[in-house]
């Protein structure tokens, strides 16, 4: 047994659509991770959109994990994504971006897009351990708060490098140098 307590067991999760019967365990996951939190409403606001996908990731028959994304013509562009507390840093994030990865398509869509809270420093370094890369800081971008964020994008391997999003900001530069 490995001497680190904060190591948590690997849970194995299902992925699947989500479904309306889910909605009141995904509320409860992104009050539990986010003091911004969407509302029901802002979901199905959300969901009802034609381009709008919904996924969760269950274990048994809890829903521990969600991710909403939009599709577009050449990428995906996640709006939320949460793992419950109690299942954060167990590979349940992980197995949702592999997931996600895996829609991608080198004649399609070669990338995807989110937009993380300055302060998240969580969602950053998740995100940046899955190869996504910090492309631009967005100034205010958080109605609720005036908060920045930082767009981040992950990017199918390929041999040219012609669509990549121009890195313009400091931190994408760091990165690029680090």
């Amino acid at each position: 047994m490995s001497g680190n307590k904060t190591e948590k067991e690997q849970v194995k999760v299902h992925i699947r659509w989500m479904i309306r019967r889910d909605m009141q365990e995904v509320l409860q996951a992104e009050q539990q991770c986010f003091a911004q939190s969407w509302t029901e409403e802002d979901f199905l606001r959300c969901l009802r959109q034609r381009n709008c996908i919904g996924m969760v990731a269950e274990t048994g028959d809890k829903v521990i994990g969600f991710m909403i994304y939009e599709l577009h013509k050449n990428k995906l562009h996640i709006l939320n994504f949460a793992v419950h507390p109690d299942y954060q840093r167990s590979g349940v994030g992980l197995q949702m971006a592999v997931k996600l990865i895996g829609k991608l398509s080198s004649h399609r869509r070669t990338r995807i897009t989110l937009e993380v809270r300055e302060t998240n420093l969580s969602g950053q370094m998740f995100f940046r351990n899955q190869d996504f890369k910090a492309i631009r800081v967005l100034r205010a971008f958080y109605d609720d708060s005036n908060e920045d964020a930082y767009l981040m994008q992950y990017k199918l391997p390929s041999d040219t490098d012609e669509d990549f999003e121009e890195t313009i900001n400091r931190i994408a530069q760091y990165e690029e140098n680090a």
